[in-house]
């Protein structure tokens, strides 16, 4: 049996129990930029990038006043949002910083540039940009070898514009 996934498998979404929708939405819309595509109430709201139905959902069906999730304990490391180059990046670093949003940490990984921080609810959140593939470093077996350095945010956000 081919147990391999398909060719264009993709993860179409992530749906986040939050503990407050107005405090969320403060981060995922007004922060990260996502556009808000459907509302349930005040319960829920599914949002995006370019129109597609929803890339980040919203809820407080189980999670209304809840605190985030004790360490050391099961369940989301991180969401990981891909921008397309490293100036978009940048910016979005840019609009973090200026909402007095702390980052976790910023790291070269090779085949990435990634920025780390947490949503209000104590969700993990990666930024990133890839490098393209015939830049990714590899081993002397041709595997991928990837490594974890410092990133120098001040070249990254001085290529923000």
């Amino acid at each position: 049996m081919n147990t391999a996934a398909p060719t264009g498998l993709r993860i179409g979404h992530v749906h986040l129990k939050v503990a407050d929708l107005d405090r969320a939405l403060g981060f995922w819309r007004d922060v990260i930029g996502f556009e808000e595509q459907q509302r349930m109430g005040d319960r829920a709201v599914f949002l995006s990038a370019d129109g597609y139905h929803h890339h980040i959902a919203l809820n407080t069906w189980e999670s209304a006043g809840g605190p985030p999730p004790a360490p050391g304990t099961t369940g989301l490391y991180h969401v990981a949002l891909l921008y397309p180059d490293r100036a978009s990046l940048g910016r979005a670093v840019k609009r973090v910083l200026a909402a007095g949003i702390a980052l976790d940490g910023a790291s070269d990984h090779g085949v990435s540039e990634a920025i780390y921080l947490r949503d209000p609810d104590g969700n993990g959140v990666e930024l990133y940009r890839d490098r393209a593939e015939a830049e990714w470093p590899r081993d002397a077996a041709g595997g991928l070898a990837m490594v974890t350095r410092r990133l120098d945010l001040g070249a990254l956000l001085a290529e923000a514009g």
